[in-house]
């Protein structure tokens, strides 16, 4: 036989004796056949591509890593579904918000439709540091830092001012005390008449007393003469205004009572000063009547007030009629002296 015969391809024994063969080996299964790719449809206008010159002959093992991959190598290229959302590499947000002119350093908060017309900015997140950027400061943080300084010195004034009313009446109501002692003068300058504190609400024997106030005044009319009018219950003139008025005015309930409280209070028996309050109870309780005057006596309208005097009118609260107690509904009268009317007072500064 020839040795380039068919059968010298065969393989041989490699010690045998030529033309030895060796045993029939099993026949090697075939590999399965690729799967067949779904086809998808062509883009609108696919690109032209060149054709090589010698395709390349595709192996089943490459056809299987190309269905694997779900993608063909000599295919048209795909176009991207419009159901599936593209990551932006740049935001880090969906290709569908950065389309739509989302995209921005960081996630962001949503505003409410109400606020983003009025100008609330959304908080953004800092891509550093993580943490979340404050929006538009609003209130008093919102002024320039000039409104802001005022604005605090204005606030520090107001604070300053109550925490010295509020002691200054502590000091009023405590006891004597070294503060007192030295600082007295100063002190009832602050609070009195104005801010005066009592204890009356809580004596164990109240005020069972009217007292009222009434004055008369020394007019010089406009042909030089003078005129001196009639008693005039001021007090009187006060109740009536309270009386079937659900909120009457603190000028009407108090400034009269409590001016003459505090003359009271500052003079004795035969009407003279004690202490050095004296003087300003006087000036006090002159000034309200002689602007009571002006307001309501149509005399003292047309002149000029020169000289008033005041008198209180004190009459006992009568007992229940079933108490057994018994006390005098006579009047009694505390005439004051004739007092001489300032010039400030008189031409009008008090009306």
């Amino acid at each position: 036989m020839d040795a380039y015969d068919e059968d010298s391809r065969e393989p041989q024994a490699p010690d045998g004796p030529a033309g030895t063969r060796l045993p029939e080996q099993p026949p090697r299964p075939a590999p399965p056949p690729a799967a067949t790719p779904e086809p998808r449809p062509p883009a609108s206008t696919p690109e032209p591509r060149t054709p090589a010159s010698t395709p390349e002959p595709r192996t089943p093992e490459s056809g299987a890593r190309a269905a694997g991959t779900g993608s063909r190598a000599d295919g048209p290229t795909a176009a991207p579904r419009a159901d599936v959302t593209w990551p932006d590499a740049r935001a880090g947000l969906p290709a569908s918000e950065s389309r739509v002119g989302v995209a921005g350093t960081g996630p962001r908060t949503a505003v409410p439709a109400s606020e983003a017309r009025a100008g609330v900015a959304a908080a953004e997140a800092d891509p550093r540091t993580g943490r979340t950027v404050p929006g538009p400061r609003t209130g008093v943080a919102a002024l320039s830092p000039c409104y802001q300084v005022v604005a605090a010195l204005a606030l520090a004034v107001v604070a300053v001012g109550a925490c010295v009313h509020l002691l200054m009446v502590f000091l009023t109501l405590t006891p004597s005390n070294t503060v007192t002692k030295r600082h007295g003068e100063a002190i009832e300058d602050w609070v009195y008449p104005e801010f005066e504190q009592n204890w009356k609400l809580f004596a164990p024997n109240p005020l069972q007393q009217n007292i009222a106030v009434q004055v008369r005044a020394e007019v010089r009319m406009p042909d030089g003469g003078l005129l001196t009018t009639g008693w005039t219950d001021l007090s009187a003139q006060d109740g009536a205004a309270i009386d079937g008025n659900p909120a009457p005015s603190h000028t009407q309930q108090n400034e009269l009572r409590r001016a003459w409280d505090f003359f009271a209070g500052t003079h004795g028996a035969d009407n003279r000063a004690i202490g050095m309050r004296g003087s300003l109870s006087e000036q006090y309780l002159r000034r309200i009547v002689v602007m009571r005057l002006y307001r309501s006596d149509p005399a003292s309208r047309e002149g000029v007030i020169q000289r008033v005097q005041v008198r209180s009118r004190t009459t006992n609260v009568q007992p229940p009629p079933w108490s057994r107690e018994r006390v005098s509904d006579k009047p009694v009268y505390r005439l004051l002296p004739w007092w001489s009317v300032t010039s400030d007072e008189a031409a009008g500064g008090v009306r």
